[in-house]
């Protein structure tokens, strides 16, 4: 690590974490792009997408998270349980 931080494709990044989270970021870009073939910009901007669809997608993978959190709860607590 330098003075500045740590970098990655000329952007300085004073923190690791920050920098793993950008790197996730691109790399689900990337999965996206070759999925849908598409950007997110070019889907907003050639109107594929309304508004509403984006409030239904921010919903369903909201209630993935939770489903997801739930699931990993219920995980620890048999890990946990195990060791006690």
């Amino acid at each position: 690590m330098n003075a500045k931080g740590f970098s990655s494709n000329g952007v300085e990044f004073r923190d690791p974490v920050v920098k793993r989270v950008v790197e996730k970021f691109r790399t689900r870009s990337d999965v996206g792009f070759e999925k849908y073939g598409t950007t997110l910009d070019e889907e907003r901007t050639t109107k594929m997408k309304g508004l509403m669809k984006y409030l239904i997608d921010i919903q369903e993978e909201l209630m993935d998270a939770v489903l997801y959190i739930q699931t990993a709860q219920e995980e620890l607590k048999d890990i946990l349980d195990e060791v006690s």
